[in-house]
């Protein structure tokens, strides 16, 4: 069964930095392209940024330069580390496996002015 579990949500205020952990249990991670997506109050849910089984990364014009993306394959875990932080970053993050087809159960991200 696989299962994705997120962690390192939390409240920050702007311009400061948060790192998202996603664990994933199960045979599936290295074979499967991870990625952040998120959904703030009242809109839907959006693409944050994903990497490949290989590496490759890709990020929403919104948080290129300040996201990052990475995955430790020994420790089965896909990263966000979120820098200079906005208010409009607020929204629930979760993460997805396998082009979505597993989702975790979301963690808040809520960025104070």
């Amino acid at each position: 069964q696989v299962q994705l579990v997120e962690s390192g949500g939390g409240s920050v205020q702007a311009a400061g930095s948060l790192k998202l952990s996603c664990a994933v249990s199960g045979y599936i991670f290295t074979l499967c392209e991870m990625g952040w997506h998120r959904q703030a109050p009242e809109k839907e849910r959006e693409w944050v940024s994903t990497i490949s089984s290989g590496g490759t990364t890709n990020y929403a014009d919104s948080v290129k330069g300040r996201f990052t993306i990475s995955r430790d394959n020994a420790k089965n875990t896909v990263y966000l580390q979120m820098n200079s932080l906005k208010v409009e970053d607020t929204a629930v993050y979760y993460c997805a496996a396998c082009g979505g087809a597993y989702w975790g159960q979301g963690t808040q991200v809520t960025v104070s002015s």
